[in-house]
Formats: C-alpha cells, sequence, structure tokens
C-alpha cells in the first residue's frame, strides 16, 4: 500500500494559516474520492477539506484547534494505486513513516497517532473493528456511514468515566436544552466526536433521567471542560482586544417607535413578491444613513497602530446574528444605496446565510459600523463591545408598551431605549449624543425617513 499525503490547500488570499475546527474521518476510516476530511477556518470562514483520493486514514497531522500552516501536511492515506508521499516535503508536524516490520513482508507501517486522551484509534485497533469481507480486492470496505463517503465499522462505544465528550458548540447547545448529559452519549466520529445524529440515536432510545435523591431533587455534580476553538476563539480574541485598546462610552437614549410600528405594520400589509417583510432594522439602517451623513466620523475605522482614522463614504452595517456556532457580522454593503426594502431582504439573506454557516469572507467582512440586537430579548439596556477597529455600534432593546405622560395624561407609548457605544479616543461625548439624538428624531418621525436631501 502506498501513502498519499494531503496537504493544507490555499484557502484564501493572504491566509497562511488556519484553524483546525474539525475531523470527518478518524485513523483507520476508508474513504472515497472527494469525501470531506476536515474542516478549517480562517477569519470568520470555514472552509471544508475533500480527499483528492479513496484509500486508508493512516495519520492525521493536527488536533482540533491546532494552527495549521498552507502547505503543511494534513492527512496521510493509504492509496491501492500510487501515492505521493516520496515528493512531499514534511512539515513540523509531520511524522516520518517507521522501518518496513520484519513480519509484514515489506510494506511500511503506517504512521499514527495513538494519543489515548483523544480517544484517537490506532490503525491496527481501527482495522479490527472492520467487519471481515471476502472482496479482498476491493480497495473500500465496511458499512457506509453519513453521506456515503466515509466508511467505517459502526458506531463508537462510550466513553470512559471522566473523560470529556467532543462535540460541536451546536449540539451542546442541543444537549443542553434537551437537559442531556453528553457524557452518556456515544460517539460516532472522529475521536468519539459526537455529532447530531448521535444525539437523535440517544433521544429516540430515551434518555436516562438522573438519580434523584430522596426529597425528589437531583444532583448534577458534572464538570465539563468546554476547549475554546474555531468561531468561539475568533470571537474571544476579537472581544479581548476591543476591551482592552478602545475605551468605550455607552449613551442610552429613549425612543418612542410607536409611529414607526405603526407605520411598519401598515407597509408589512401591502404583499408584494418584490418586496421583503419589513422589521425595524431597516428603518433604524436608514436612520443611520441619514445621521452619518451629518456625523461622518461614526463611520470609520481606528487604525489606532498607525494612528489614522479612516473615514467612510459608504455605510457598510455590519448585522451581528446569533448562529448555531456562536456570533457572526454579516455586512449589509453600501445602505446608503438601498432603499428600506432592499435593506430588509438583504438583511434577511445575510443572516440565513451566516445561520446556515454558507456566508462567505467577503460577506462576513469589512464593515464600518454595527448594529446589534437581541430582539424579543433586548433588555432595557445594554453595553455594547464595539466591532474593533470600528468606532461606533448601536444597540437595539426591546420593544415595551409604557405609560407617558404627554402634559394631561398619562397614555400607552411603545417605547425602545437604544444603547450605543462609541471609541472615545475619536469621538467625543457631544458628537456621540448628536449622533443618537439625530436617530431618534428619524425614528418618532419615520417620515423624515423617506424625505430625500
Amino acid at each position: 500500500m502506498d501513502e498519499h499525503v494531503v496537504k493544507l490547500p490555499d484557502v484564501g488570499e493572504g491566509v497562511a494559516e488556519a484553524e483546525l475546527v474539525e475531523w470527518h474521518v478518524k485513523v483507520g476510516d476508508l474513504v472515497r474520492e472527494d469525501a470531506l476530511l476536515a474542516a478549517v477556518m480562517t477569519d470568520k470562514a470555514t472552509v471544508e477539506i475533500p480527499s483528492p483520493v479513496e484509500g486508508e486514514i493512516l495519520w492525521l497531522g493536527a488536533e482540533i484547534g491546532d494552527t495549521v500552516a498552507v502547505g503543511s501536511p494534513l492527512v496521510r492515506l493509504g492509496v491501492a494505486g500510487e501515492g505521493n508521499a516520496a515528493t512531499v516535503e514534511v512539515g513540523k508536524k509531520d511524522t516520518p513513516t517507521p522501518d518496513p516490520s520484519p513480519q509484514g513482508g515489506g510494506e511500511p507501517a503506517p504512521a499514527v497517532k495513538a494519543d489515548p486522551a483523544s480517544n484517537t484509534l490506532t490503525s491496527a485497533e481501527a482495522k479490527s473493528l472492520q467487519p471481515a469481507t471476502t472482496e479482498s480486492s476491493s480497495p473500500l470496505r465496511g458499512g457506509v456511514r453519513g453521506g456515503g463517503n466515509t466508511l467505517s465499522a459502526g458506531r463508537g462505544a462510550p466513553r470512559p468515566e471522566g473523560e470529556k465528550p467532543l462535540a460541536s458548540p451546536a449540539v451542546r447547545l442541543r444537549a443542553r436544552e434537551a437537559g442531556v448529559d453528553l457524557r452518556q452519549v456515544a460517539g460516532s466520529g472522529p475521536a468519539g466526536r459526537i455529532g447530531h445524529e448521535d444525539l437523535d440515536a440517544f433521544l429516540a432510545r430515551g434518555a436516562q433521567p438522573a438519580k434523584a435523591t430522596g426529597h425528589g431533587l437531583a444532583r448534577n455534580e458534572a464538570v465539563e471542560e468546554v476547549k475554546i476553538v474555531g468561531l468561539r476563539r475568533k470571537i474571544a480574541e476579537k472581544m479581548a482586544l476591543s476591551a482592552s485598546r478602545i475605551p468605550h462610552i455607552t449613551y442610552v437614549e429613549e425612543i418612542d417607535v410607536t409611529a414607526l410600528e405603526d407605520l411598519r405594520a401598515a407597509l408589512n400589509k401591502e404583499k408584494r413578491a418584490d418586496r421583503a417583510k419589513l422589521t425595524l432594522l431597516p428603518f433604524l439602517m436608514r436612520a443611520m444613513v441619514k445621521a452619518i451623513a451629518e456625523q461622518p466620523q461614526v463611520n470609520a475605522l481606528f487604525d489606532d497602530e498607525a494612528g489614522i482614522v479612516r473615514q467612510y463614504g459608504g455605510v457598510h452595517i455590519g448585522i451581528a446574528a446569533q448562529t448555531p456556532t456562536g456570533l457572526m457580522v454579516p455586512v449589509v454593503r453600501h445602505a446608503e444605496a438601498r432603499d428600506l426594502w432592499e435593506c430588509g431582504a438583504e438583511v434577511s439573506r445575510l443572516a440565513e446565510a451566516a445561520k446556515s454557516g454558507t456566508a462567505t469572507r467577503e460577506e462576513l467582512s469589512g464593515s464600518t459600523i454595527t448594529i446589534t440586537s437581541l430582539g424579543a430579548m433586548g433588555g432595557v439596556a445594554t453595553t455594547p463591545v464595539i466591532n474593533h477597529p470600528e468606532v461606533a455600534i448601536v444597540g437595539v432593546n426591546k420593544i415595551m408598551v409604557r405609560p407617558v405622560w404627554d402634559g394631561t395624561q398619562f397614555i400607552p407609548r411603545k417605547m425602545m431605549n437604544l444603547s450605543s457605544s462609541f471609541d472615545h479616543r475619536v469621538i467625543d461625548g457631544w458628537d456621540a449624543a448628536v449622533f443618537v439624538q439625530r436617530i431618534k428624531t428619524l425614528l418618532e418621525t419615520p417620515a423624515l425617513i423617506f424625505v430625500e436631501g
């Protein structure tokens, strides 16, 4: 059996390295050509790495969370035909192939990782799990798993007591919502990783309830260690950078959106195939465009290393969106050139792309100012963290009906707070207040949003 080495390919212009966020295979798996091997992340874009050949996984070159340089060996496969291992430059994470086994008839033993802590199977262990077959000439054996790309012997066994489970953030979220302890779930993925299908199978069998104490209340002594990798690590780094470098000033203002909500409801009644359903965000975006025309310094990026503030004519609004894997900020480019319905349609499209994981790097970068909203969970006030290197972020809080004194009586009005943060190094408090007050005027008198000039 010859070896074929798969290197980390060029995953984007100017990208020299990427973080390994997921293995789709494990040592001993038999894979088809074009089967997914791994997923890596650069900035906020996830790239899947397919196999160029069919064969058996002999060696994995990194652990989840490792940073891998472009061109470094990522996977070694045993192939039936001629391999490429003889021409491959071995990187620092590579492991040289051992000398041929004295009993093995001259075929070199595969270099594999055998780290008990990671549940990675050795080549011999993986082969022992594979069912016997009489079709010895076939390079692919065993049962098809998933979409038919990876062939494996079967599902993983429950992990030893005390060993932490491996699972994606989306799987962990589902498990928490279902009240499932992932340590009880057998994972069928690489290194015992638990996927959605494993959780589905466990729930279908019926989860075992926790043992109750004498008074009927269950004790939970679980301690789960979650390695910060992938998008979660990118978010953590970004937030730490913003908090450490930017002196924030947060300005909270109360907005009466009664008239705006009435207008929005009336416009949405006019159902047209060429118009998206309007939420509050398109109105806010158009108000921000008008306010930025008078306060251009808030639509800027601050290069604090060079001491330069770059003010942009184009208004590229980032929309902070919560996804199953974490916070993403897709960007509505040139909001100044879009009307209300075009803004709404683009927000909907980008939000769906972010949640489904199909958003491109271009769609997740290039913002000059950001909106963050928690919708109905927005609370009374928040303190948004600026999306570095921007200098301003506008936070939307939830709409609540509150009594408002009109001079003679209290009347019910739909009220909402805007919580906006600014980089106090380049935005003075007065300028921040003028910006927010202009937005307040436009939202409270929404007809002004449609007035040109």
